[in-house]
């Protein structure tokens, strides 16, 4: 009651004022006929004031986003559905549902009014051009009477989250290598003969058998790690995305880093349709699924979308963190601007019969004034990783990943592919 009484329009005010200085005038002057008037407008904006305060805390809301994961630029449905669940029916209702403003504008409903037990639904369409995890909510609810004396905002506390994940491409079909690897005990034994104590493990990952867990390595390492001979056989990819804000040029959803995002989502997909099972990578060693989730194309598409840009000036930490646990079967790394030590480190990582992938992002074709000429730090970077065995497909702006993604199957894939 206290909460409607703040929420009197200037109208009810004027009338509520009105009526007890009418009361007072009648006291005064002993008219009968003239207090009775005083009670009416006393009493109209009070009585508005329960019916708003009753109807207030008898509404019920709910929220379906269809459907509520998107690729950026496609369109979402959000249907809204107010239930009166009480025994009066409501005055006029304003909804406003909040927004992130790349969804576009807050969406406004007028219901002029809702019987007892009565449901409304409204929708309304949502689209972002960008990826990302979106709140939609909550919902607020403007009440009145129907004379407009009182008015009050109710907000519903339920949000719910649409996720838009990047553009995924269709990719033709490539038989890239590295299927059905990194099991058995013919793996271990190669790998020991190497000499190297650390390569014979590798992470746990999702499903392993705790029992296999080898303890030494574990407390060397500082994570758990299992050992290589008792991994089943399963074709396995690994994917690397740099996400170095210094690698990356333009801005906004037409940036070089945004291209790569979309790359990685549309060469996971792939694999994932394809029976392997994918790990993502990003440029600071971190996993974007963690080993406990199930590795599915919901979740990797949440993952990148997700992802940002990174302070990382360097390619190390990820590289290290291959290098320690090994790279089982199959390895494709969407790079930007490489250093020479960078490609270095990336080079170092194909050996023996993993098969590596380099997309190499050609990323001043990407800044406002295009490029100028040859970029000497790329063509030595892509010269370097395909000296070592790498499948260099080299991308500029305005190139898409399936003009240059059957270039992967080659032993020296190449595109100089421009806009």
């Amino acid at each position: 009651m206290r909460a409607a009484l703040a929420g009197l329009t200037t109208r009810g005010r004027c009338l509520l004022a009105a009526g007890f200085a009418l009361a007072a005038s009648a006291v005064l002057l002993g008219q009968r006929d003239l207090l009775r008037a005083a009670i009416f407008l006393i009493t109209l904006p009070l009585a508005a004031v329960v019916i708003v305060a009753r109807t207030r805390y008898r509404l019920a809301c709910s929220r379906v986003l269809d459907p509520p994961r998107v690729e950026a630029g496609q369109p979402s449905t959000v249907r809204l559905r107010l239930d009166n669940v009480s025994r009066l029916p409501s005055g006029v209702l304003l909804m406003e549902d909040a927004l992130p403003y790349v969804l576009g504008g807050r969406p406004r409903f007028v219901l002029d009014r809702v019987e007892p037990k009565g449901v409304r639904e409204v929708s309304y369409p949502v689209r972002a051009d960008v990826r990302g995890h979106y709140r939609v909510g909550p919902l607020s609810v403007r009440l009145t009477d129907p004379f407009g004396l009182v008015e009050l905002t109710r907000s519903f506390a339920s949000v719910d989250d649409l996720m838009v994940t990047p553009v995924v491409t269709p990719l033709p079909t490539v038989r890239l290598g590295g299927d059905w690897t990194g099991g058995g005990e013919a793996t271990a034994r190669s790998v020991a003969a190497s000499g190297s104590d650390d390569a014979a493990t590798r992470e746990y990952r999702h499903g392993d058998d705790l029992r296999k867990v080898h303890w030494r390595s574990t407390a060397h390492v500082g994570e758990l790690m299992v050992r290589r001979e008792e991994q089943p056989f399963q074709s396995r990819a690994t994917l690397l995305l740099d996400s170095r804000r210094i690698a990356h040029r333009g801005e906004g959803p037409g940036s070089s880093f945004e291209w790569s995002v979309s790359a990685v989502a549309s060469v996971a997909v792939a694999l994932s349709r394809n029976g392997f099972g994918v790990q993502l990578l990003v440029d600071t060693g971190l996993d974007l699924l963690p080993p406990s989730l199930p590795v599915t194309e919901g979740a990797l598409l949440d993952a990148l979308a997700a992802v940002g840009s990174s302070r990382g000036e360097s390619v190390a930490p990820v590289t290290d963190r291959l290098r320690r646990n090994g790279v089982d079967g199959l390895l494709v790394a969407v790079l930007g601007a490489l250093r020479p030590t960078d490609a270095e480190r990336l080079s170092r990582l194909r050996h023996g019969s993993t098969a590596c992938v380099a997309i190499l992002v050609e990323t001043e074709t990407w800044s406002p004034s295009g490029s100028h000429g040859p970029d000497t730090a790329y063509e030595a970077s892509a010269a370097l990783l395909a000296g070592a065995g790498w499948r260099v497909l080299r991308v500029a702006h305005g190139t898409t990943l399936p003009m240059v993604w059957p270039l992967a199957g080659t032993r020296t894939g190449r595109s100089e592919a421009h806009a």
